[in-house]
């Protein structure tokens, strides 16, 4: 992923000319942006933005580092709470910056606290079309391998959605093997064998060693109510490890999961945006 570098008396940022596409059109995006003051701030933005115009591009996405895998998305709302593991985190003044740049929101996500005495109380009846297990905790490679495949296949349809290479892939998500709880990470697959969907989660290690917390990462489905079985295969388990509460971690607002986060009880804590920035306009 080719990226050039902008920096300035006071902030800096990284410039990616390939981004994904944004409603059909191709997009260039900003990432890794930071500033000491908005004024440094819009100072780079500006010089990112007349780059990209240079280049023939008349959309920009951010803040977003490449793509979609990787960091993207501004805390826009906040209880002031600390950041989970893997969370994005920025300075407050920085969505105003891209707002005084032009930009506007485009695509807006949260993230929820789930008691787990709570969610973890109701059950599923079995499906016929698929089980759900447990990862054995054996060849995290192999995991990951199949993460992917499930991944590009269930995500490929949304939103700002971008092809990533498998070894790419891996490069980002073997490091934290050691942070990997087997209990937390699960599979469902049809009665022929063939993978449905997975799920997963990891201890919030943010809170320290010891942390009460368990985060939902992530959990992708090919198969009707898979989905469901998944999160409720997570929430019990979290439980009888001794969690008392899950985290339901970047949400899209109009995603199937925000509705059933919060039937299962979930409070907001954070909101996030994406901006994006028409030059043709």
């Amino acid at each position: 992923m080719t990226q050039e570098s902008i920096r300035t008396d006071g902030a800096k940022l990284a410039l990616y000319l390939q981004g994904p596409e944004w409603d059909g059109v191709p997009a260039a995006t900003i990432g890794d942006f930071s500033c000491k003051t908005p004024e440094a701030g819009l100072h780079a933005l500006h010089q990112a933005i007349e780059r990209v115009r240079s280049a023939g591009i008349d959309r920009i996405i951010g803040p977003m580092s490449g793509d979609t895998w990787h960091s993207y998305r501004f805390v826009s709302e906040s209880d002031g709470s600390a950041p989970f593991l893997m969370e994005p985190t920025n300075k407050s003044h920085d969505p105003d910056v891209f707002k005084g740049a032009g930009f506007a929101p485009i695509s807006s996500y949260f993230s929820a606290r789930v008691p787990l005495a709570q969610t973890a109380s109701s059950s599923l009846a079995a499906s016929d079309a698929f089980t759900v297990e447990p990862w054995d905790g054996t060849d995290p490679e192999g995991l990951f391998r199949q993460v992917y495949h499930l991944s590009v296949e269930a995500f490929a349809q949304n939103a700002f959605y971008k092809p990533i290479s498998e070894s790419d892939f891996l490069a980002m998500y073997m490091p934290v093997v050691p942070m990997l709880k087997r209990e937390l990470i699960f599979f469902a697959r049809r009665t022929d064998g063939s993978l449905a969907g997975f799920l997963f989660g990891i201890p919030n290690y943010a809170e320290g060693p010891k942390p009460k917390a368990a985060i939902l990462k992530t959990y992708a489905s090919l198969e009707r109510g898979a989905g469901r079985h998944l999160a409720s295969h997570f929430h019990q388990s979290a439980l009888d490890l001794g969690f008392d509460t899950a985290i339901h971690a970047l949400i899209h607002d109009d995603n199937q999961s925000a509705e059933r986060s919060s039937v299962e009880g979930g409070t907001v804590f954070r909101r996030y945006a994406l901006y994006g920035l028409r030059l043709d306009g």
